[in-house]
C-alpha cells in the first residue's frame, strides 16, 4: 500500500517589487527547505524566445519554448540561485526591465501557463518547498500549509527597483520604472487566466511600509504558528 508523503509547501505571491524574492530566498535558507522562482520560468521563457527569434505574439511557438526549457538552477552564492539556459548562463540577463516586460506578456498566455505548471509543481520535495510567485497559492499549489500575499504602493516598488539598478552600476529612470510596473500590474491582475490576487487563506502584508527583516519576522511567526517550524 503507498503511502502519500506530506511536502511543506509555503507560498509567496505578489506584484513585481513587492520582496517576494528576497523574502523567499531568507526563508529558504532559514528553514534549509528548496526554492521555486516561478517568475524566473517566465522570465527564461522569454530569452528562451528571442534567442529562437520567436516573437511575443507568437503563442503557439511560445507554448512550445516553455514545455522545452534547457534550464538547470545551480547552486550559487547564498544570495542566488546561478541559472543555466541552453548551456549559457543567464543569472543577470533574465532580470533586465526588458525581460520582465517580455515575460509579463508571455505569463498571461493560457498555454505557456499550462506548459509550465506541471514543471513548477515538481520543485515540491522534502524537506519542503518555498514557492515564490503570483499564482503559487491560488492555482500551482492551492493545497500549501501557508499562503503569503506581499504587497507595497506602485511607487515605493518602483523607487525600491531604480535603487537596486542604480547599486548595481546600470542607468535607470525612476519614472519609465513607475510605469513598466503600473503596466505589468494591469497585466497580472487582469490577464484571463491565474490574475494577480490573494489566495482566499492567504496571510497579505502590506510592504510598503516595512523592513525586509520585519517582514521575515512575521512570516517565520506565521510558519511557526502553522507547524512548519
Amino acid at each position: 500500500m503507498s503511502t502519500t508523503v506530506f511536502i511543506p509547501i509555503i507560498t509567496v505571491d505578489g506584484p513585481s517589487g513587492s520582496g517576494k524574492g528576497t523574502i523567499c530566498r531568507l526563508l529558504s535558507q532559514q528553514l534549509g527547505w528548496h526554492l521555486l522562482d516561478s517568475g524566473a520560468l517566465y522570465r527564461l521563457t522569454a530569452v528562451a524566445a528571442r534567442h529562437h527569434g520567436i516573437p511575443m505574439t507568437d503563442e503557439e511557438s511560445l507554448k512550445v519554448v516553455a514545455a522545452h526549457l534547457d534550464v538547470q538552477f545551480l547552486a550559487g552564492t547564498a544570495a542566488e540561485i546561478k541559472i543555466v539556459l541552453e548551456g549559457e548562463e543567464v543569472t543577470d540577463a533574465i532580470r533586465t526591465e526588458a525581460i520582465g516586460a517580455d515575460a509579463s506578456i508571455v505569463a498571461a498566455i493560457p498555454s505557456v501557463r499550462q506548459a509550465l505548471l506541471q514543471r513548477q509543481r515538481d520543485f515540491a520535495a522534502l524537506p519542503g518547498l518555498i514557492a515564490d510567485g503570483r499564482d503559487m497559492g491560488t492555482v500551482v499549489f492551492p493545497e500549501a500549509r501557508l499562503k503569503v500575499y506581499l504587497d507595497a504602493s506602485a511607487e515605493e516598488r518602483a523607487s525600491r527597483r531604480y535603487k537596486q539598478l542604480i547599486s548595481k552600476g546600470l542607468s535607470a529612470s525612476l519614472e519609465d520604472i513607475l510605469l513598466d510596473i503600473q503596466a505589468r500590474d494591469e497585466r497580472d491582475m487582469n490577464r484571463s487566466i491565474s490574475p494577480l490576487k490573494p489566495a482566499p487563506d492567504a496571510v497579505i502584508l502590506d510592504t510598503t511600509q516595512l523592513t525586509i527583516e520585519e517582514v521575515l519576522e512575521v512570516v517565520l511567526d506565521e510558519a511557526k504558528h502553522k507547524g512548519l517550524r
